[in-house]
């Protein structure tokens, strides 16, 4: 298959129809691609409809995006039909509770196939958003593969990733947002860990670029790529494709998923076979 993996810079907009505008361009240069990835957050710029007063606001903001999911999943799963694709949209907040959760949801050419929510959430999203985790993972049995969402901070948990494989996951979905070269390089380093423990493709796609208007994302640190582990199957860096530091646009490239399932019989090492070994290892005197 082909995977496109966004570095995905957040604009303001006047109206929904440049929101509409933006993401038609968006996929129509991801043309030829079978699966599209869009970060962490992404989402959040369509707080900008409730102008400079909500989207500088952390709470208001929320809400402001939240009541535009029916026109943003419509917009997705007009795309992935025309396009005859799998699209993981940006995520964004909500609300099923009185807090909202952080959702992605993957469509596909016949519509929605389901959303992951993140499940651990950092200092900001506790302590000044209050964004709440939504524990449980989900399996998407798809027609390019068996894929699993691990949501930025998700990435730096190998207990996740490690549910996801043991379910028959091949493929990882890392979108993610991170305002530091540290947090990028946190999540960087917790996709290309999962896809060496997991012996699969892991896709991490960022949000780039300051944004002066909104405080919840007002500077975006990233690059996309897609990694695999350097086992003998796949580059010996484990860098399948990846992207220039901080400059939006797609990164795109062939993935033979078939490797996978290779790579946990026959790599140079077998991690993914042998991890139960390391399971109730203590300490000795």
């Amino acid at each position: 298959m082909k995977i496109a993996a966004a570095a995905y810079p957040i604009d303001w907009f006047d109206s929904f129809a440049d929101y509409e505008a933006k993401l038609t361009r968006w996929v129509g240069d991801a043309e030829g691609a079978d699966l599209l990835v869009f970060p962490e957050y992404g989402a959040m710029e369509l707080a900008s409809l409730g102008g400079r007063g909500v989207a500088g606001d952390l709470e208001a903001s929320l809400h402001e995006v939240a009541r535009h999911w029916p026109q943003i999943q419509t917009v997705h799963q007009r795309l992935a039909a025309r396009h005859g694709c799998h699209i993981l949209g940006a995520s964004g907040p909500v609300f099923d509770g009185r807090r909202p959760v952080n959702r992605a949801i993957l469509y596909g050419p016949q519509g929605i196939i389901g959303h992951q929510d993140k499940q651990i959430m950092t200092r900001f999203e506790r302590e000044d958003w209050d964004v709440i985790g939504a524990p449980g993972l989900r399996v998407f049995d798809t027609a390019l593969g068996r894929i699993g969402i691990l949501i930025c901070y998700d990435s730096e948990f190998p207990l996740l990733a490690r549910v996801l494989a043991q379910a028959g996951v091949e493929l990882l979905l890392v979108p993610s947002c991170t305002d530091t070269v540290a947090g990028f390089s946190r999540v960087r380093i917790g996709a290309m860990a999962r896809a060496l423990e997991s012996q699969c493709v892991v896709v991490q796609a960022p949000t780039v670029g300051p944004c002066d208007w909104m405080p919840a994302l007002d500077e975006n640190r990233g690059r996309a790529a897609i990694y695999g582990p350097p086992d003998g199957f796949w580059p010996e860096t484990g860098i399948i494709a990846e992207g220039p530091m901080d400059q939006p646009g797609w990164i795109i490239a062939d993935v033979d998923l078939s490797r996978v399932g290779e790579s946990r019989r026959n790599g140079a090492v077998l991690p993914f076979a042998h991890w139960p070994e390391s399971d109730g290892v203590g300490l000795t005197r």
